[in-house]
């Protein structure tokens, strides 16, 4: 019987007693994967022996339906969800990922918003779809932001779930701002007026600059009901070891929030019900879904060539009256709820099952590669990837061998954002056509520089 290769899933715990999150994605997970003949263990840093390369791991039993406890060797693939955590867990981790840096990952971290954010501005293709985002380092940076938008957001460069967000806006009135947002535990802090030489004070509670917090121009996104929305994106790489879009949803905040997370009370719903009523047009509404699936593959191409290897990204959208689109931020450790609670059932399966078919692309090729290398013992080969990960220069974008970028000479794919629709080819317009600047690399973490556009 063939042995069947191991995905483990690296997580953290939510706390010291144990508590995982996304348990019941991972059991959904467990089922597709045997399906693909695929075993799925999941795991944290806390649960590694580090002496004999072991790991305490918990696997979902579909017999029984229960978790069980098994002692087993490090998997042969690791699925990294790790999500930031101010804790000493996040910190065991980092030891994980140096100590093991070697093994196959289908994804590696990437910078934080601020970090992404510089990235992103250096290639010419995401310019007008950025808002002007500082790093905020006094107050003044706040005045200077106001002088050219009505609107600005406040966020941490390292945050997640709508945390410690706040929104500042200049009074119809004159003369006043309001202020309001959501503290560091989702609580919604109701509209204050301050006046502008009273800001620095309101805000100093909130250590803008300890937090390394994010200064950026806000959109017009408030539905006639008076409620935020936005678009939650997300792209994965399929079993073919290509980007794809998987779907797109809407977010809608609740009452009274400046954010639409779900976590925070939000709702969701489907992207066809909301985006041509938003514009006004059902022409326009189609050409700019198209468009923002064709945005998100490349930024997806882009953002893995600068900080390596990548299975899924999610992108959350801002789309304006005009139909202009702008890119708020970028999660690398996605949820997929959004899909399941818009009723976008067969995203929400894609976005469940397609790491699984990547992760089983990754194996088989690197299979394929060994048995390819065993045949040429002796034989001087060029133009090999390298690397633990068993990418394949033809298919992927960006892996790096000996400080130089491997341009790829396969094809991107592209799916319709709704997910089901018939896959189309991008060329110059998409991965096989990008450019950037030698003289920056990519990647580079840049959190001293101050301005940014």
């Amino acid at each position: 019987m063939a042995v069947r290769p191991v995905l483990g899933i690296l997580t953290l715990y939510l706390n010291d007693r144990g508590l995982l999150e996304e348990r019941d994605v991972y059991r959904k997970m467990t089922l597709a994967a045997r399906k693909l003949g695929l075993d799925l263990i999941v795991f944290t840093p806390d649960d590694v022996q580090y002496a004999t390369n072991r790991v305490h791991a918990q696997r979902y039993v579909p017999e029984s339906g229960s978790w069980q406890r098994i002692w087993t060797a490090l998997p042969q693939m690791i699925f990294d969800r790790c999500r930031i955590q101010q804790s000493p867990r996040f910190e065991r981790l980092k030891i994980f990922r140096a100590r093991y840096g070697h093994l196959l990952f289908l994804n590696r971290p990437i910078g934080n918003k601020w970090s992404v954010y510089r990235t992103l501005l250096r290639d010419a293709r995401f310019r007008d779809h950025l808002p002007q985002t500082r790093l905020y380092e006094s107050s003044r940076d706040i005045t200077a932001m106001l002088k050219r938008h009505p609107l600005l957001y406040l966020k941490p460069a390292g945050g997640t779930g709508g945390r410690g967000i706040l929104s500042i806006r200049r009074a119809a009135s004159g003369g006043t701002l309001i202020v309001q947002g959501r503290d560091h535990y989702r609580r919604i802090i109701r509209p204050m007026r301050v006046r502008p030489e009273r800001l620095a004070e309101k805000l100093k509670a909130w250590d803008l600059r300890g937090r390394k917090y994010l200064v950026q121009q806000g959109i017009r996104i408030r539905l006639p009901n008076g409620r935020v929305h936005d678009y939650r994106l997300l792209v994965q790489k399929d079993g073919q070891g290509e980007w794809s879009v998987t779907g797109c949803a809407v977010r809608i905040g609740p009452p009274g929030s400046v954010t639409s997370n779900l976590h925070g009370g939000g709702q969701a719903a489907r992207l066809d019900a909301v985006l041509p009523g938003w514009l006004g047009n059902e022409e326009k509404a189609r050409e700019v879904q198209e468009s923002i699936g064709r945005f998100g593959v490349e930024v997806a191409g882009y953002l893995e060539e600068c900080y390596g290897p990548l299975c899924e990204l999610a992108l959350d959208l801002a789309i304006d009256r005009d139909g202009r689109f702008w890119l708020l931020e970028v999660n690398p450790k996605p949820a997929r709820d959004v899909f399941r609670r818009a009723g976008e059932q067969e995203a929400y399966r894609l976005a469940l099952i397609r790491p699984l078919q990547y992760a089983l692309w990754l194996y088989r090729n690197r299979l394929r590669r060994r048995r390819n290398s065993g045949r040429t013992v002796g034989r001087k080969t060029t133009g090999s990837a390298g690397g633990a990960s068993g990418l394949s220069p033809a298919r992927t974008v960006g892996r790096k061998t000996g400080g130089k970028v491997l341009r790829t000479a396969g094809r991107a794919a592209v799916r319709a954002v709704g997910g089901a629709a018939a896959r189309t080819r991008s060329d110059a317009a998409g991965l096989t056509g990008m450019r950037r600047s030698s003289a920056i690399p990519c990647g580079v973490q840049e959190e001293h520089e101050k301005k940014s556009g």
